[in-house]
């Protein structure tokens, strides 16, 4: 039996070393693993701080984000509003300068038929006027060929005047 209830001499020794060994950790033992659970607390503890702060700023940076992309968003739909007006514009002002030179070509087209109008016309009657000159020419030497006719002609002339 003796497996069963120790003797009390071994009670003692293992009483007597069990203190010497609670001693021994209370006195160096304990302090230190409190001392690295306590600064492994404080790291932990200060990593979630850590943590919530970057969780914190990330929120932040996000809504920053968002609100830049917004932001882009507006200025893209102005540009591309600005864009469209330049465009209409433009294309306004070209379609005004088209006609302008349209009505310019249209003038300066008209203004040429007129002086070439005026520059045939005057063509016709200055060959009609020499056709004139060269039949009636013809007509009076014709008639003028002999003396009688001179006659007659001078004296009809001078009758009429």
């Amino acid at each position: 039996m003796s497996l069963i209830t120790p003797d009390f001499g071994l009670l003692v020794w293992m009483t007597l070393i069990f203190g010497i060994v609670f001693f021994v950790l209370a006195k160096w033992g304990f302090p230190m693993i409190t001392d690295s659970v306590q600064k492994r607390a404080d790291r932990i503890n200060e990593s979630i701080k850590k943590a919530r702060e970057a969780e914190e700023r990330l929120r932040n940076l996000a809504a920053e984000q968002d609100a830049l992309v917004e932001k882009a968003r507006k200025e893209q739909a102005a540009i591309l509003k600005e864009a469209a007006a330049s465009r209409d514009s433009l294309i306004e002002q070209a379609k005004v300068q088209a006609r302008d030179e349209a009505a310019k070509i249209l003038d300066q087209a008209r203004t040429q038929i007129a002086a070439e109008k005026e520059s045939a016309l005057r063509d016709v009657r200055k060959e009609v006027a020499v056709l004139s000159v060269a039949v009636a020419e013809k007509v009076l030497r014709k008639d003028l060929d002999d003396d009688s006719s001179r006659d007659e002609l001078l004296g009809r002339l001078i009758d009429e005047l």
